[in-house]
């Protein structure tokens, strides 16, 4: 595999992975699947791999595996559990340049940020591996002793999107089995290389069945949400998506984390300094090409620095390389699929119907899913472009006169994920930040995770949290023993 995904600096877009063979890890072994998929790689429309599809009895085989495996797997030590994934986040780490190359090619993101999702990947890994839960003692007195204990679950079921699919896959993982839970894990169809690449790692670290990843042709999803033995779903993706999930799981009562869609706004104080505040919004506006449930996506300046601002965006956006991931020079890459491409040209004919376009507006005449980032001003609050959540590099500045104004602006949505503020006065800012309908304010910082800080959303952006303490509790249920003294 290393022959085929050693790490280098070419600029060649893509590489031939037809040689390997990616297979699926079932109840601890790989395993083809009767029927495979082409992986396209975005940056060119040409096909980069076979991913296998499994069939409906390998997604009951690796259910059934994980239930069979979870007796033994809860019944270690929470020390042991921890020091293999910590054995997993070292093997990762040898392997990490292969990760990261593998993600650019499927995914399409540059390089430098592949490597970044995987850095991340490893550290947080790490960080849950260092836990150590164990009861709580609410009372000890004369009359009682009450502690609240966290059991494991069973069988979780994690399902992974696309834009993030080996970071995202890794902070399900390592809180799942941790607290004693077995997995199953369902990558993206159109990013799922690098979760068979990562169940060659785990087919001789962990015991059989205590992680199975499958292939999934677009049709898995179903079969394993309504799963009876399914106990719990951690889902990222879309808020339209999510409820489907939601709704599959209702009739068995399965526990369920949603992490969905947002439409994050960033409200911009009339003493922020410029020049410093148009990069970092155009960083995290732009991030991953714009394909990021955190992404900034709505923009509110006060009308006094709404012109410097909305020039100095459109000019970082201007200066900015599009071009494939594998490219040294790239900032951004293409959209991940064709069906986000499609979308995103729909959202460009509407910012030339509905606003100013300041920088961007095309699309790339090349091959490959390219979109230029694009500065919108000067658009009407009722804008899709505005009210829906816009999966790519396409962002709206909205100018205001009144703070309240601004703020009661950014909290009409129906997502509530994440939000900053940005000016010089901190303690102003915070006091804005506070008021924010969201699960996660930022003060001039956005898209701060950290793996002991919760992370989760309000109103349409999902239910519970991932992270912290709270997030790993998301993997149990609470029970309480209660010991009588007298």
């Amino acid at each position: 595999m290393s022959a085929n995904l050693e790490a280098t600096t070419a600029t060649t877009p893509t590489d031939d992975l037809s040689a390997h063979s990616f297979r699926m890890l079932i109840n601890g072994s790989l395993v083809d699947a009767a029927e495979t998929f082409d992986v396209i790689n975005p940056a060119t429309e040409e096909i980069l791999a076979a991913s296998p599809v499994a069939s409906v009895e390998q997604l009951n085989e690796a259910v059934r595996a994980a239930k069979q495996a979870f007796p033994a797997w809860t019944g270690l030590p929470v020390a042991e559990r921890g020091a293999l994934l910590e054995a997993l986040a070292e093997a990762i780490e040898e392997r990490a340049d292969e990760f990261a190359r593998l993600v650019t090619l499927e995914q399409g993101k540059p390089l430098a940020a592949s490597r970044g999702d995987v850095d991340a990947a490893i550290a947080f890994t790490r960080a849950f591996a260092a836990l150590r839960p164990g009861p709580e003692v609410v009372r000890d007195d004369d009359q009682a002793r009450i502690e609240i204990h966290h059991k494991p679950l069973g069988v979780v079921l994690a399902i992974l999107p696309w834009n993030f699919p080996f970071f995202q896959g890794m902070y399900k993982l390592a809180p799942a089995l941790l607290t004693g839970n077995t997995l199953v894990i369902k990558p993206s169809p159109t990013t799922p290389l690098n979760a068979m690449l990562l169940g060659e790692l785990l087919v001789d670290l962990f015991p059989a069945g205590v992680v199975n990843i499958i292939g999934d042709g677009g049709s898995a999803g179903p079969v394993l949400t309504g799963h009876p033995d399914v106990a719990k779903i951690s889902f990222t993706g879309s808020t339209a998506v999510g409820k489907a999930v939601l709704a599959s799981a209702a009739s068995t009562l399965k526990r369920v984390t949603l992490e969905l869609g947002g439409n994050d706004p960033a409200i911009v104080l009339d003493d922020a300094e410029v020049r410093k505040t148009a990069a970092e919004l155009f960083k995290w506006a732009f991030a991953n090409s714009g394909q990021v449930c955190i992404n900034i996506k709505r923009i509110y300046a006060h009308s006094s620095i709404y012109d410097e601002l909305c020039d100095e965006i459109a000019r970082l956006a201007k200066a900015a390389k599009i071009g494939p991931g594998l490219e040294p020079d790239t900032d951004f890459g293409p959209l991940q699929n064709a069906k986000q491409f499609q979308a995103a040209k729909g959202y460009l004919q509407l910012a030339k119907e509905q606003g100013t376009i300041i920088a961007g507006g095309n699309v790339l005449d090349r091959p490959g899913y390219f979109v230029e980032p694009t500065v919108v001003r000067d658009i009407g609050e009722d804008s899709p472009l505005v009210t829906q959540e816009t999966f790519a590099p396409i962002r709206s500045i909205m100018s205001y006169d009144d703070l309240e104004d601004a703020i009661a602006r950014a909290n009409n949505s129906a997502y509530g994920l994440g939000a900053s503020v940005w000016g010089a006065d901190i303690e102003r800012a915070a006091a804005v930040a506070d008021r924010l309908e969201c699960g996660t304010s930022w003060v001039n910082q956005h898209f701060a995770l950290q793996p002991d800080v919760p992370f989760g959303g309000r109103k349409q952006s999902g239910l519970g949290v991932e992270f912290g303490t709270e997030g790993v509790n998301e993997f149990t249920d609470v029970h309480v023993l209660n010991i009588a003294k007298n």
